[in-house]
Formats: structure tokens, C-alpha cells, sequence
């Protein structure tokens, strides 16, 4: 780890299974950067997302129908969904301006996790 620490908010994921989600998240472009068996931190284009092992009971992730989901702010939107086209949900989550004011794509995670890339179309260089 760097010696500046940022400030910011960051998800904290269960996973129904931490290990198998790891791989998904490294596709993304994030790295391992810290955590143990029931606790991964990844770390990937200037954010970070902390995994957990899900247990039973209210933090188990349903089978049907994941509430959780993430979002990742970055100017890098294309090349991300690049990485991880076989995954981009179609064909609502395909990579587009939004008209909500951003450029983004929806990735279909682990355990159904919602995950949306994006960054202000306002400040998509054309």
C-alpha cells in the first residue's frame, strides 16, 4: 500500500463463495491487495471493493435475487467493458450514454451482483 491513504467510501460485497469471486473482480482489473480467508480487498482504477464471505441468515446472498450491486466511477468505462464483454447484461446494460448523465455499462457479477461502470458523459472526450 501507498504511503497516502485515501479518503473515500468503499462497498463492502458478500459473496456467497469470496474465493470464486476473486477471479471476477481481477478481470475488472483489480488486484488483491489485502484481507484473509473470509475478507478480500481489491483494489483496481483509483477505488477500492472489500468482499465478504456471506454467511447464513439475513447476509446470505439470495439465489434469485441479489439487492446488492456496485458502482465504479472512472474515466476508463471503455476499456473495462472491453475486458469483460462476454459479461455486459444485454441488452439494457450495454455501454451507452445514460440519461442520467453517464456513459456506463452494467456487468453481471458473482452471486448476480450488479455491477455499472461509469464515468459523466459530459466529460467523455469524442
Amino acid at each position: 500500500m501507498s504511503d497516502e491513504v485515501p479518503v473515500g467510501a468503499f462497498a463492502i460485497v458478500p459473496s456467497n463463495d469470496l474465493h470464486a469471486a476473486i477471479p471476477f473482480w481481477e478481470r475488472l482489473g483489480f488486484a488483491l491487495t489485502g484481507g484473509n480467508d473470509a475478507y478480500a480487498i481489491m483494489t483496481g482504477w483509483g477505488c477500492e471493493v472489500h468482499l465478504t464471505q456471506a454467511g447464513s441468515g439475513p447476509w446470505r446472498v439470495p439465489d434469485q435475487h441479489n439487492p446488492f450491486g456496485v458502482f465504479i466511477r472512472t474515466p476508463e468505462v471503455d476499456q473495462i467493458a472491453a475486458r469483460v464483454d462476454d459479461l455486459v447484461i444485454r441488452p439494457g446494460g450495454i455501454l451507452r450514454h445514460r440519461e442520467w448523465g453517464l456513459y456506463e455499462v452494467g456487468i453481471a457479477g458473482p452471486d448476480g451482483l450488479l455491477v455499472r461502470i461509469g464515468w459523466p458523459s459530459e466529460l467523455i472526450k469524442l
